[in-house]
């Protein structure tokens, strides 16, 4: 009698096993077409790597986009992977350069948000059951560690954008040229909506 084969976990999900490159098969690749991240960065100076992603992330377009994700509650900082693991792969920079990138562009994708007036946006997956991002309610006294004054904890002690974290270029396109950019997109997106 024959019996009958189980599936297996590839079956399932309909992917072939051996239809996967060959180990060492991009060492065969041709050194005279080598792949945009292969050659050296477009960009090798954080502060000018910044700016195109602001470029990038502001055109009006891209903004359109980016303000209704935000408002539909994808996390920022899953945002901001996506944008600079894209600038990665058509070499504007390398890895390194990107991981840098991450904290201003998690800036600038706040400063649109916070332009937009989106209040709801998410920071992170998991923000919510965060501990350290909670709020304490009114009737809550902090603990004071080191035995010394107390002093209240304000709420809206939130770091905004340095020059050191943003960059001094950047921060005045922040402050100057994104409300109107942002206003623009909002207004064309109320338009529509009515």
């Amino acid at each position: 009698m024959a019996e009958k084969i189980k599936e297996n976990q590839f079956d399932e999900v309909g992917v072939n096993p051996f239809n996967a490159p060959i180990p060492g098969e991009s060492l065969t690749a041709s050194p005279e077409t080598p792949r945009a991240w292969e050659r050296p960065p477009e960009y090798t100076d954080q502060d000018e790597a910044m700016m195109a992603v602001y470029m990038e992330l502001t055109q009006l377009d891209t903004l359109k986009q980016l303000v209704t994700i935000i408002n539909d509650g994808v996390p920022l900082d899953e945002i901001a992977q996506v944008a600079l693991y894209r600038g990665y792969t058509q070499g504007k920079y390398t890895p390194d350069m990107m991981l840098m990138l991450a904290e201003p562009t998690i800036y600038l994708l706040i400063a649109i948000a916070d332009y937009a007036n989106i209040e709801d946006y998410t920071l992170y997956e998991g923000e919510e059951d965060d501990i350290d991002t909670e709020i304490p309610e009114d009737n809550i006294t902090p603990v004071n560690m080191d035995e010394e004054e107390e002093e209240k904890i304000e709420v809206k002690d939130i770091q905004k954008p340095s020059e050191e974290t943003v960059g001094k270029g950047l921060l005045s396109r922040i402050k100057k040229d994104l409300p109107s950019k942002v206003k623009e997109v909002v207004n064309v997106k109320e338009e529509i909506e009515e």
